[in-house]
């Protein structure tokens, strides 16, 4: 059995006080109703330290900058900068430095930020904190609490450090930071029972978590490190980042490019020896040779793909924060997701009715006032009586509201009451009107004891809306609560005497409504008597038993936090796409289950798993399950982590989303930390890789499509390069042994490397994605960037370029031409051959004809732009000086040409073939 006991603040060693009396909790922590005393306090803080996190310590800048530089392709690429420096050959080597420059700088300025998670955490922290102290209320710094001082909080206050309730009255702390629900917790000063899971212990408040109505007293039982946010700051620094599959691939490449590069120069070079070529002439071939066959442009290409990947992703609501983590997405296999405000919208919303014996349907989204009734597929009339009367008690009893902000409508307030109004205005009544019509002469407020607000209104005997006039009662709480309060119903047009059969048809209405993971509401209301006034109910003459017995049942309203209209599309798109979803969240299991089974998450053979039965399972157990598991339900930062590290050890790539400042240690954790940028937390964005402007899981895929369009174009690209190096290495090595000719200068080599592996690969950068990308699988990252397909391909087309200047060399050698002519020829064949080459990599899998020949119009600038500068170096004379050059007729050009287009045609009739086979199978 595993046990987690989650990072929830203080719930370890001496911070567990939830089970105990509020007596008991005084004595274990030596403090009385007077507060400590200020030489106690002081005693404490020198013991216990000030309320505040401990930074680690921090990369320096200069550090983060030369990290960029460490990666094995880097490190060759400098070692061969330095070499053509000593050769002379400046040019090349600014250009790789310009590149290996470029791609270090980006790099820098994305992470510069990244590791900023513990300072936000230090900065949610209440500046001021309300104590008692010595009998009297003062206001000190919150750095200054410890543990066993008395702290006083109220609406609006940030919880200064973990406590114990020990005095509330109606207190509601929103804990979404912690928890990831939005709803707003109801707290209480009672002991709770000792199994009482961390997140339903009501009776304790944490550090950083907010009041959103009402006040309380509690007692400080952690503070600093030992709280839940110190907990979790403790974790998220002890977390290591891993490296992105790209840079794992990159580096891999890398180590194998110099290693093949330095074996066949090698080689390449003795047989030029021994077939008598000069010893320093061929060091110097070697070396070009090498430097052409290491690609430079890569670091550029990969800097430069994953900056526009970003630039796309912005458009599309996904701001990446470190550029290798776009093709990250690509790899993605698993995409662990929050529910609320991702997968859902974030907002409660009434969408069943029961009124009158009919159940109706609620249309509308958000917080929209827009929306109709129906009863099954007929609409239903909102002037209808019965509904009007619910309505109305379903505002009156109400402390929520509505407000317009930028078009849109916000509410301020409990979620839960704020659905009430949304649902009412649809019925036509608003509650700014109605709060002036009728208005509110007196409440008995809701706690958690009592499970129901009521509120007096003053009904005119104008209201043709509702069966009783004067001073009305309205009554809404849990269902079972107001049920059992109520002796008669609204029904048929009448006041009725409510049945015994009439309250158990109620009651499964309730059960019907809360098995759909409806969050239920019941409403009742009755006329007061003419010697019940308000003042005396605020005098206590007359009591709530009183005056909220006897009540009339007028209906139920069941509401939730709906899916996005738009994630069910996208669930199903990563399920093409092979990636599996899963939902991890605080909420209950009923509501994650019956959410995840509408979005098509939790299928028919998946398992759902709580954080208490997570618990109960051993390591090696979980990790047989983990594949099947779909629904993860009342969790904990800790049970997430657990996730995450399964996943991984079975070789999955994991994306998580998360908001909540809970998420923070599983968002850097994971191979992709997707933050959300509308609810979500500061520390959770600064955690994570990637942040959704729009908070919506439809976003995720639209990056996941980038990510993998961004490494099909990286990988495409070094099938370029490759296929144009060991064509070059082939025509030297097959020309010294057959013809004990060099059919290329050591400055030509260089030349070819210099524009060949310039602007086109750049262009390939851009192309956007093969249609047809989202029904692949997610590629393996194990197999790196080169994997067999590659190899071959790049031989293949090598091959075919050393064919083709075998053929150049032969008919040059028939003809008698000059060694100038032989070379300028075969120079010129493979950068025309090339050229041809980059369309064969726009798309591995379709015909440059059907992606349309100018649709990325980049390339074909850059290649006719490396055309001219081929043509320019053969027939300007300065040129021709410097690449010993001569000029070639336009028989011998046509020639060159018509060779080189024999590169496109035969990767066009191979990528036929292979769509063909695609289809028969």
């Amino acid at each position: 059995m595993r046990n987690i006991s989650g990072v929830f603040g203080g719930m370890r060693g001496k911070g567990v006080y939830y089970d105990q009396e509020i007596n008991s909790v005084f004595e274990e922590l030596g403090v009385s109703e007077a507060g400590l005393s200020s030489e106690e306090a002081k005693k404490r803080l020198e013991e216990y330290g000030e309320n505040e996190l401990k930074e680690e310590e921090k990369a320096s800048v200069l550090r983060l900058f030369i990290s960029q530089f460490k990666s094995v392709l880097i490190i060759i690429l400098i070692t061969a900068s330095i070499i053509s420096v000593l050769l002379g050959e400046l040019i090349d080597a600014a250009v790789i430095i310009f590149t290996v420059f470029l791609a270090g700088t980006l790099g820098f300025l994305q992470e510069y930020r990244a590791e900023k998670a513990i300072e936000l955490l230090r900065s949610l922290t209440s500046p001021e904190t309300v104590v008692i102290r010595d009998g009297i209320e003062k206001k000190i710094s919150s750095k200054k609490l410890v543990p066993g001082d008395l702290i006083l909080i109220q609406t609006g206050d940030r919880i200064p450090a973990d406590a114990r309730i020990i005095k509330e009255f109606n207190l509601k702390i929103d804990e979404s930071s912690l928890t990831g629900e939005s709803v707003p917790v109801q707290k209480s000063a009672k002991p709770l029972p000792s199994e009482t899971p961390e997140a339903d212990r009501t009776n304790m408040v944490y550090t950083g978590t907010a009041v959103t109505y009402g006040r309380g007293c509690g007692v400080i039982t952690a503070t600093g490190m030992e709280t839940a946010f110190g907990e979790l700051a403790g974790l998220l620094g002890t977390i290591e980042r891993s490296r992105t599959p790209l840079q794992e691939s990159l580096d891999k490449f890398g180590r194998w490019i110099g290693i093949a590069t330095l074996i066949i120069v090698a080689f390449v070079a003795m047989l030029g020896v021994l077939y008598g070529f000069p010893l320093f002439d061929m060091f110097l071939w070697g070396v070009a040779l090498a430097v052409a066959a290491i690609p430079e442009a890569l670091p550029a290409v990969v800097t430069v793909g994953l900056g526009l990947g970003v630039r796309r992703m912005v458009k599309r609501h996904a701001l990446v924060r470190k550029l290798p983590s776009v093709e990250t997405l690509g790899a993605t296999d698993v995409i662990c997701s929050d529910k609320t405000g991702t997968l859902t919208q974030n907002k409660m919303m009434v969408e069943n009715i029961c009124v009158n014996k009919q159940v109706l349907k609620v249309t509308g989204v958000g917080y929209s006032l827009s929306g109709e009734f129906f009863k099954g597929d007929i609409k239903f009339p909102a002037e209808d009586l019965y509904l009007q009367a619910l309505s109305l008690g379903a505002v009156l009893c109400n402390d929520a509201g509505l407000f317009k902000k930028d078009e849109k409508w916000e509410i301020k307030g409990d979620p839960t009451e704020a659905a009430l109004v949304v649902a009412a205005a649809k019925a036509g009544l608003h509650k700014a009107e109605l709060n002036k019509k009728y208005p509110r002469l007196g409440e008995i407020p809701f706690s958690s004891e009592r499970k129901r607000m009521t509120t007096l209104n003053k009904v005119e005997a104008d209201s043709n809306s509702f069966p009783v006039k004067g001073l009305v009662a309205f009554s809404k709480g849990a269902p079972e609560v107001i049920l059992g309060s109520c002796t008669k119903v609204f029904l048929d047009g009448k006041i009725k005497a409510l049945t015994p059969e009439a309250k158990q048809l109620i009651s499964g209405k309730v059960r019907e409504m809360a098995d759909q993971a409806l969050r239920v509401m019941a409403f009742s209301f009755r006329s007061l008597v003419e010697d019940v006034s308000p003042e005396k109910v605020s005098s206590g003459e007359h009591t709530a038993e009183g005056i909220e017995a006897d009540m009339v049942f007028s209906g139920l309203m069941g509401m939730r936090d709906p899916p996005r209209e738009e994630v069910k599309t996208a669930i199903q798109k990563c399920a093409d796409a092979g990636i599996k979803t899963v939902m991890i969240t605080g909420d209950h299991k009923i509501t994650a289950s019956t959410i995840a089974k509408e979005l098509g998450i939790l299928k028919e053979d998946d398992l759902t798993l709580t954080g208490s039965e997570l618990d109960n399972l051993e390591d090696a157990e979980f990790e047989d399950k983990v594949e099947r598991v779909s629904v993860y339900a009342r969790v904990y930062p800790a049970h997430k982590l657990r996730v995450i590290d399964a996943f991984k050890k079975k070789g999955y790539v994991v994306a998580m989303t998360g908001d909540g400042v809970n998420d923070a240690p599983a968002l850097k954790a994971a191979d992709m930390g997707i933050a959300m940028g509308i609810t979500g937390t500061d520390v959770s964005k600064e955690a994570s890789s990637m942040i959704l402007t729009d908070d919506n899981f439809a976003s995720i895929v639209a990056a996941v499509e980038e990510g993998r369009n961004i490494f099909k174009n990286i990988r495409n690209f070094i099938t370029y390069g490759l296929s144009a190096h060991i064509g070059e290495v082939l025509i030297v090595l097959i020309s010294i042994l057959g013809w004990q000719i060099l059919p290329l200068l050591a400055v030509q080599i260089l030349w070819i490397n210099l524009i060949t592996d310039g602007l086109p690969p750049m262009a390939l950068s851009v192309e956007p994605p093969d249609s047809g990308i989202m029904r692949q699988k997610p590629r393996n990252v194990e197999e790196g960037l080169v994997t067999r397909r590659e190899i071959a391909a790049g031989l293949g087309v090598g091959g075919l370029i050393a064919l083709q200047a075998l053929i150049v060399l032969t008919w040059a050698l028939d003809r008698g031409f000059p060694i100038e002519k032989l070379q300028t020829l075969i120079f010129t064949l493979v950068v025309f051959s090339e050229m041809f080459n980059t369309f064969n990599w726009r798309s591995d899998r379709y015909s440059v004809f059907f992606l349309g020949l100018f649709t990325n119009r980049p390339l074909v600038y850059a290649v006719l732009t490396t055309i001219i500068l081929q043509l320019v170096v053969i027939y300007i004379p300065f040129f021709q000086t410097a690449f010993k050059t001569v000029p070639l007729s336009l028989l011998e050009l046509g020639v060159v040409l018509a060779l080189a287009s024999t590169t496109l045609i035969s990767m066009e009739l191979v990528k036929y073939f292979k769509r063909e086979k695609a289809k028969e199978m």
